[in-house]
């Protein structure tokens, strides 16, 4: 089957022709209009799912070689890998987020050498955040012995998150090329660079791990190199491949002006994911508390990280509606922003049904890659109806997350988050599972009221969003960075 035919194959898959009839119905559209939007949008989702994957791939790689070190060597990784996703790359991804607006909206307004500057104005601000960062995973050790972690396993996370605290500078580097091309519809080169990059990285633990002599260190240094070898070919690539030529025009001082207007996104945009992330998190810690915390807290650590996995992909999509939303947004065309939407959320409402159908009817055997205790995989089985469910609306909030991203309104996605998570989602955890007695699944059960909640709100949002008026804002967005540029430099 050639190219052509998988492209058509998967278009069949994602939109059926009800679908499509149904969009062009309500929207006032050109059945001709809403292929072409699929189309466009399953070009980028493709690549995009794969860059996903191959950067989550580098984690659990490290993870996975570390493991054969032994039990006490694999805790402490795994307790630095959350403690670095807590306290580093979510923030990292959160702000750098904020250049979906900025670079998505000027592009598609033509004010193409601005997504340069925006990109260098992001990649100072992302490095310099990263610093104060560093200190606190120089300090890892002792903050989860602080926070009532065992210190044999908190001495050996300590370890570990110290090794890594270069990976968190090519982190910061990463996120910013990654958005800038990303908006640019430029996304098979950032594929190409993290599948070379996971490759070598397979490489990199074997030596660092086995041969080296540094053991569970060795994984953690693997993935500092690996971020860096990622982040250096991105870097590489913007600056020398023509497709950059009009968005890279070199360095500029303007760069260093605009700093506040852009942190006014970037930190509601680290707000936002990170209250997301961290809610998860505490769902592992939480399990810790329930009776036979042994089996909750390994139970829910395999939920969340088979969760994350199949995330992925909507994670992709979302990465898409994103840039779609921007770029139409900054080109004044808000009739294809709405169209874009509708085709989005078809998609990911379609995989979710094929993702949860999945997991269901596997969830008798998926136990048993991660454990070959029964009562263990009895439990997965369990939770796997729970995570199918959540799955189906983690989707779904992730094009409505990605189309607040795309116009600009984090702030207001930031208090959702807060609201969902924090007020709806984490009490009703901790009433189900200590107050109710059901255990893991109490938690979860938490995590997927909050997720409707959030995909309520947002989508309630979306649908009373004057789309003429996001137009405007966008327009003003990027004429006024434009302006404030121009007139410093």
């Amino acid at each position: 089957m050639d190219f052509e035919e998988q492209k058509a194959s998967l278009l069949s898959q994602e939109v059926s022709e009800t679908e499509v009839h149904a969009i062009c119905l309500r929207k006032g559209l050109t059945k001709g209009e809403v292929v072409a939007e699929a189309k466009k949008q399953l070009r980028l989702a493709g690549p995009l799912v794969c860059v996903n994957v191959l950067t989550y791939c580098l984690q659990v790689i490290s993870v996975m070689f570390v493991g054969h070190l032994g039990e006490l060597a694999l805790a402490g990784a795994s307790m630095a890998t959350s403690f670095a996703s807590v306290t580093g790359f979510s923030l990292l991804i959160g702000m750098g987020s904020a250049l979906e607006t900025f670079c998505g909206q000027s592009y598609g307004a033509k004010q193409y050498h601005m997504l340069g500057i925006h990109l260098q104005r992001a990649t100072l601000v992302l490095l310099l955040v990263s610093i104060p960062l560093a200190f606190i995973w120089a300090n890892a050790g002792q903050i989860l012995v602080f926070l009532g972690q065992d210190p044999e396993i908190s001495a050996e996370a300590g370890s570990y998150a110290r090794f890594m605290i270069p990976s968190i500078f090519a982190y910061a580097i990463t996120q910013c090329h990654t958005r800038f091309l990303q908006t640019q519809n430029n996304v098979v080169p950032m594929m190409v660079c993290t599948g070379i990059t996971t490759l070598l990285h397979l490489f990199i633990c074997w030596v660092l791990v086995f041969k080296s002599g540094l053991g569970n260190r060795g994984a953690a240094l693997a993935n500092a190199i690996s971020y860096w070898i990622n982040a250096l070919s991105l870097v590489l690539y913007v600056r020398i491949s023509p497709s950059c030529k009009k968005t890279w025009t070199g360095f500029s001082w303007e760069a260093f002006h605009g700093i506040p207007k852009f942190l006014t996104l970037s930190i509601p945009s680290a707000v936002m994911l990170s209250l997301e992330i961290w809610s998860f998190e505490m769902m592992v810690l939480l399990s810790g508390l329930l009776p036979n915390p042994q089996l909750e807290t390994s139970v829910l650590s395999i939920s969340l990280n088979t969760c994350s996995m199949v995330y992925m992909i909507p994670l992709g999509i979302s990465g898409v509606i994103s840039a779609r939303v921007s770029n139409e947004l900054g080109a004044g065309r808000p009739r294809v922003a709405r169209l874009a939407i509708c085709i989005a959320l078809s998609m990911v409402v379609t995989e979710g049904f094929l993702a949860a159908a999945v997991m269901i009817l596997g969830r008798r055997v998926w136990g048993y890659c991660y454990s070959r205790e029964e009562k263990v995989v009895k439990y997965v089985g369990d939770m796997l109806l729970l995570i199918s469910v959540s799955h189906f609306f983690d989707g779904i909030q992730s094009v409505l997350s990605g189309t607040i991203r795309g116009s600009g309104r984090q702030k207001v996605g930031a208090f959702v988050n807060l609201a969902a998570y924090y007020i709806m989602g984490i009490p009703t955890a901790i009433l189900l599972a200590f107050f109710y007695h059901v255990g893991g699944k109490g938690l979860w059960t938490g995590i997927i009221v909050a997720l409707f909640v959030q995909a309520l709100f947002l989508a309630v949002l979306i649908m009373c969003t004057d789309w003429d008026k996001e137009v405007k804002k966008a327009s003003e967005r990027v004429h006024n960075t434009k302006a404030a540029s121009e007139a410093l430099s």
